[in-house]
Order: structure tokens, then C-alpha cells, then sequence
């Protein structure tokens, strides 16, 4: 007995079956991408903010250290 798995790598063998899937998911694949692409951005932002935060972080820290050194 084939399992699920088998059954549908040998269904998706067949090339004109596996280009109907792919049309079939095109148009779902456009509707998540638009979807997310604000929150994509957010995040990218949001990842930018952070490095420059913890790197100004850095920056005063190292400052305060070299300043209490030379007291």
C-alpha cells in the first residue's frame, strides 16, 4: 500500500499536472505576498531601528568607559 506521500510525488511527476498546480497557486501566492509586504517592510525597519539603538548603546557605553578611565 502506497502512502500519501508516494501517491502524490508520483501525481506530481507528470509535467502538464505540475504546471496546472503551479497556475492554480500563482494567484494565492499574489494574494499572501500582498498581504504581508507592509509587514515585510515593518520588519526590515523595524531591524534597522534596532542595530542603530544598540550600536548608539555601544557607542555611550565605550564613551562612559574611557571617561571613567581617565578619572
Amino acid at each position: 500500500m502506497k502512502s500519501i506521500r508516494d501517491t502524490c510525488i508520483e501525481f506530481l511527476q507528470n509535467e502538464d499536472i505540475r504546471k496546472d498546480v503551479k497556475e492554480v497557486m500563482k494567484p494565492l501566492a499574489n494574494i499572501v505576498y500582498n498581504e504581508i509586504y507592509l509587514y515585510l517592510w515593518l520588519l526590515c525597519f523595524y531591524n534597522l531601528f534596532l542595530f542603530f539603538i544598540i550600536l548608539a548603546i555601544l557607542f555611550l557605553l565605550l564613551r562612559i568607559n574611557h571617561q571613567s578611565k581617565l578619572l
